[in-house]
């Protein structure tokens, strides 16, 4: 079974572009003022989503005066799915060029699970285009290439490998229940509803999208003894010189709390400012069980930095 990308592009207060960037075209929700001299924010989404996990915010930082984009990330959504360039400095350099290309010359990035680590990347590859940094359900990478065997729960981390495997990771999430699990197994309790699993669903059996969801998460556990892995990771030992925002849900079933708040040896990784909060009885996708408090936190946060 298939979906045609425009299943993804689902009606509601915001606008859908298409925006050429880095050789690919990607799609983006825009709401807000339709100014570039407005404050930029763009929202990565994490797995298994697409741009959609967003909606809430996209609303409510629209209503405080920012312009915000809600970016499907390369190989997902209805953005291109070209069958290379899943790896994170090219996933970084993809949304330097979608600044650019919305006429920005900076822009708070805030990610999501896998988008997080885009954008705890962006400082260092990408300093002249990022003001601040969020990341939602997303420790640093150095701290969870530290060990993931220790940050990472069991049940996630047997996900973890086994779409390491050629093939069938694709056809579990586009032809089986793997979404429905993944969304279950992560969450806090409540969350999601039918009709959100539906709708991922739908964006999984977009063409190539399960490929390009796996794709991301290969290049993160293939890479590790690689030279682009090891230039990446050295790249991210320089600290993070701009305001960092950490939120995490007390009840996260992937990545528990205490393995995301930077302490210890990596506590010097965030230099420009560094704000953790941890929002009670939600689960690993925050925007989504917590759509209020989290929109509420990065509102705050966004004023405090002096963006909104």
């Amino acid at each position: 079974m298939t979906s045609d990308p425009s299943t993804v592009l689902v009606d509601g207060p915001w606008q859908h572009r298409f925006v050429p960037a880095n050789a690919a075209r990607f799609h983006v929700a825009l709401a807000g003022p339709d100014d570039r001299d407005a404050p930029l924010v763009v929202l990565l989404h994490g797995f298994p989503q697409f741009w959609w996990a967003w909606r809430h915010q996209l609303t409510a930082l629209a209503d405080a005066g920012l312009r915000v984009a809600a970016m499907d990330l390369r190989g997902t959504g209805a953005s291109d799915k070209p069958p290379l360039g899943y790896d994170v400095p090219t996933l970084a350099a993809d949304v330097a060029g979608l600044v650019r290309a919305l006429g920005a010359d900076r822009a708070v990035v805030v990610g999501h699970g896998t988008g997080g680590t885009v954008a705890w990347a962006m400082p260092a590859l990408h300093p002249g285009v990022t003001r601040a940094v969020a990341a939602v359900s997303s420790p640093h990478p150095l701290r969870l290439h530290a060990s993931v065997a220790r940050t990472l729960r069991p049940g996630p981390l047997r996900h973890l490998a086994y779409f390491q495997l050629p093939a069938l990771p694709e056809r579990s999430l586009a032809q089986g229940d793997r979404v429905d699990r993944v969304l279950r197994e992560w969450s806090g309790p409540g969350w999601p509803d039918a009709a959100t699993i539906a709708t991922y669903r739908a964006a999984a059996q977009v063409p190539f999208a399960a490929h390009g969801a796996m794709e991301q998460l290969r290049w993160l556990v293939r890479s590790t003894p690689r030279a682009d892995g090891r230039r990446y990771l050295t790249a991210l030992e320089t600290p993070v010189d701009v305001p960092v925002l950490q939120l995490h849900g007390a009840a996260d079933r992937c990545l528990p709390v205490g393995t995301a708040r930077l302490t210890g040896a990596h506590a010097g990784l965030a230099t420009g400012g560094y704000r953790f909060e941890v929002v009670p009885g939600a689960g690993h996708f925050l925007p989504e069980e917590a759509p209020d408090r989290v929109s509420e936190l990065l509102v705050g946060w966004l004023g405090e930095v002096g963006t909104a």
